[in-house]
């Protein structure tokens, strides 16, 4: 008798079944099968196949479909990896890992390609560049075609040049998923892959419809397509044999899964290349902290091409001596502004903040209007309908909790209630006053839904718009496309000062992106009071290697990511559980350092403990979660999140 262990798509692990006689010649790991589960029968994986007699009863296999496994043998192991490295179930990976789509009875047929994806009206059709460097390039193919694994690490001096390098190396190469950070990005792009490589490109992620989706499986599986192109989802296309991962934009946040399964695409990307004997390539125009210690390390082959390109002229304006028209908004600034409105270019005005004001303030007791449930400052807001002059509201950023503004303090009662800050829609309406110029803001509050995003993209790229406002929403959307002459950011002091020691890392990384939207021959003008600081000299001058040394003298003093490790658990509860947490980090391993309890409260009123565990020594970490993890197992009123290598704390 052969006995299976299957996989669900649920939030377990795997369960044992007997293999009728029938299917003990088909049923094979990584095939899909119906198998009894409560009262139903679901469809998992096979992981597993057995002659020991295991104890206790069991239920028998009912169907196997299809005729050819799902999963391959590497992509068993990269489940069993990601469960083990990200303390997470094997059925939620799998839950992860394929889509619902693929449980589908998926024919095996010939499909037209999809349309190409249009280009955002007025972008640049095609923004490549010819690459000189060759032997750059053939070393990336000459490591593909020999079958083994090897990373490497392009610093790229543009994303034109990084796109470029990629489609220079696809032109002879089978098997290949492009990763790309956002869909934004991939509608740009995929037009360029479609030209290139025609029907054997394919998209593939969680933004596509599910006849899409079951159309590009069945695409992949058929060996119809075989270059996938996507967003994190991506990494687990169902090709059967990889030959090379290239992670588009490697630094970006986007690439981490914050939810039920915490998880980073680009260092499963990097483990998916390792188990396939594959080649990857992860770029980026302004690479993360890691993955250059990772170069640093013999892990990766760093390439940094000699390539002198031009890029727009970065100005540093000191706030603190400036005139101001607005406390946010200096007269060189405008004066800039109408010059190049004059010459007929664009402009872009960055403000990561929405709303209308920041705080709603008592100038009586100082009391500032809050959220009942999350206990953070309201921020105001004019209503989006009409001319946008209708009533304001105070919105939670967090939670969405919303209500009117109040007539008197929530605190003292008193009247006299001022609003402090500025967010976008308080900049557009300055900046037309000031400039007397329409403009077009691109954020959250204006762009809900995706179709709200591709309008408004349309609206950018005409002629008739000299002047966007918005927040990192629209420099994510714009970036790479070009159009723009002009750049200002208007409050990068705030993000420097951000509670994430990586707040630097990713202020410096928010600007080089800005500057890579302008024309070679416009400006970016950084708004600051700390002029000195080493991010806007490293990037006034082009210096990264500066940055590079500051940072990383920084994190090593305080030992930081990359020279030590962060795993972050949430333990959620209802009730008051300090006194537990307490016991369990006295008997903890003493080579992690812990750090917390600190207490918040989410959305739904229950507490957040928040621990933050602290080890040069993956392992260590690893089993201190797994002691919390195991003293709540089997416990109803307590939730435990765990995010390792978490990107935000």
């Amino acid at each position: 008798m052969t006995f299976l262990k299957v996989l669900f798509p649920i939030n377990l692990g795997p369960l044992t079944y007997r293999c009728p006689e029938e299917f003990a010649d088909i049923a094979e790991p990584g095939m899909i099968v119906g198998a009894p589960l409560k009262n139903r029968i679901a469809k998992g994986v096979i992981i597993e196949k057995s002659l020991t007699v295991p104890p206790g009863d069991m239920k028998d296999i009912q169907k196997v479909y299809g005729d050819a496994p799902v999963l391959s043998n590497s992509m068993m192991s990269l489940l069993r990896w990601m469960s083990e490295y990200y303390i997470a179930e094997q059925g939620l990976v799998l839950k992860n890992m394929l889509p619902r789509e693929a449980f589908t009875k998926v024919k095996q047929r010939k499909t037209k390609i999809p349309p190409c994806l249009p280009l955002v009206k007025g972008g640049r059709r095609d923004y490549t560049i010819d690459i000189m460097n060759d032997r750059t390039v053939s070393s990336i193919t000459d490591s593909i075609n020999k079958n083994i694994y090897k990373a490497f690490l392009l610093h790229a001096p543009s994303s034109a040049y990084e796109c470029s390098f990629l489609i220079k190396i696809l032109a002879d190469v089978k098997n290949t998923i492009i990763l790309i950070p956002e869909v934004s990005i991939i509608h740009n792009l995929y037009p360029l892959f479609n030209e290139r490589f025609g029907e054997r490109a394919c998209l593939f992620h969680s933004g596509m419809s599910r006849g899409k989706r079951s159309e590009a499986i069945e695409r992949i599986l058929s060996g119809y397509s075989d270059i996938v192109i996507g967003t994190r989802s991506a990494i687990f296309a169902p090709l059967q044999r990889v030959s090379f991962i290239a992670v588009l934009q490697e630094h970006n946040n986007s690439y981490k899964q914050v939810g039920s399964l915490c998880y980073s695409g680009r260092d499963v990307a990097v483990m998916r290349a390792y188990l396939e004997k594959a080649t990857v390539l992860l770029s980026s125009i302004c690479p993360s902290i890691e993955s250059l210690y990772n170069s640093k390390k013999g892990k990766y082959t760093f390439i940094k091409p000699p390539v002198d390109m031009k890029k727009p002229r970065v100005r540093i304006i000191d706030m603190r001596y400036e005139k101001l028209l607005k406390p946010y908004l200096s007269k060189t600034v405008v004066d800039a502004s109408l010059r190049y409105i004059k010459n007929n270019k664009k402009i872009m005005f960055v403000m990561n903040r929405r709303g209308y004001a920041t705080l709603l303030q008592c100038s009586e007791c100082n009391y500032i209007e809050e959220c009942p449930h999350c206990r953070i400052p309201l921020v105001l807001h004019k209503s989006e309908m009409g001319n946008g002059h209708g009533p304001r509201i105070l919105r939670c950023h967090y939670c969405g909790y919303t209500s009117d503004v109040p007539g008197s303090c929530g605190r003292c009662k008193g009247y006299n209630l001022q609003m402090l800050g500025a967010g976008t829609q308080k900049v557009q309406e300055d900046i037309e006053e000031i400039i007397g110029v329409k403009t077009i803001r691109l954020d959250s509050d204006r762009a809900k839904k995706r179709t709200d995003i591709e309008k408004s993209m349309g609206t950018i790229f005409s002629d008739e718009n000299k002047i966007i406002v918005g927040t990192k929403l629209m420099t994510r959307r714009v970036g790479g496309v070009g159009g723009f002459s002009m750049a200002v950011i208007l409050n990068v002091d705030i993000l420097l000062h951000l509670p994430d020691f990586r707040s630097a890392e990713k202020t410096f990384q928010e600007i080089v992106s800005i500057r890579d939207s302008i024309e070679p021959d416009g400006e970016v003008f950084i708004q600051t009071r700390m002029p000195q600081n080493y991010v806007f000299k490293s990037v006034k001058d082009n210096d990264y290697p500066l940055f590079l040394r500051e940072e990383m003298s920084r994190r090593k003093s305080l030992l930081y990511p990359p020279y030590t490790r962060f795993l972050l658990m949430k333990c959620i509860s209802k009730r008051e559980i300090v006194k537990e947490l307490a016991e369990i980090i006295e008997r903890s391993k003493k080579d992690v350092e812990i750090l917390g309890p600190s207490l918040s409260k989410n959305s739904q009123g229950r507490k957040v403990f928040k621990i933050l565990l602290r080890s040069s020594i993956s392992g260590s970490l690893h089993s201190v979660a797994r002691t919390f993890i195991d003293a709540f197992k089997g416990s109803k009123d307590v939730t435990i999140k765990v995010d390792v290598d978490p990107i935000t704390l």
